[in-house]
């Protein structure tokens, strides 16, 4: 071997020598964690709390719960049961242009997506104690 080979520190050869061999790889970064945008308010002399600051997209389609006060309506209206279709058909004659225009998208099923959400609203209230399971096709309050 030659005299290269050796550590002038330790006298071990460079393979075996912690001054020869190369630096241990850097560590990973750490993950940072998704701030939330606080919006800071100085109109008032007071000090108040920040405003958190949430952006949401725009609805494609009416949720379930928009459903549900209508549907209590109808059949407290009609006052005993319904068929289901003709609690729909109400339903939509009730809301006529409220409805968005992907309500009238269809589902992977192939049914409206503003009927779905009504049928889910019904299990909603169903849940909740304010409707009861009368015979197929039939919704009526307790």
């Amino acid at each position: 071997m030659s005299e290269t080979d050796y550590c002038e520190l330790c006298d071990l050869p460079k393979s075996q020598c912690i001054h020869g061999r190369p630096p241990a790889p850097p560590a990973p970064a750490p993950v940072k964690k998704p701030t939330t945008r606080v919006r800071k308010t100085t109109t008032s002399s007071t000090a108040a709390a920040p405003k958190v600051v949430t952006k949401s997209a725009p609805r494609k389609w009416t949720p379930p719960a928009a459903f549900a006060p209508l549907i209590l309506e109808i059949l407290e209206n009609a006052g005993g049961p319904m068929s289901a279709d003709a609690v729909l058909d109400e339903l939509e004659s009730q809301l006529g242009d409220s409805l968005l225009p992907g309500d009238f998208e269809t589902t992977p099923e192939g049914e409206l997506r503003w009927r779905y959400a009504a049928r889910r609203a019904r299990q909603t209230l169903l849940t909740d104690g304010l409707m009861v399971k009368g015979s197929p096709g039939v919704w009526q309050l307790p």
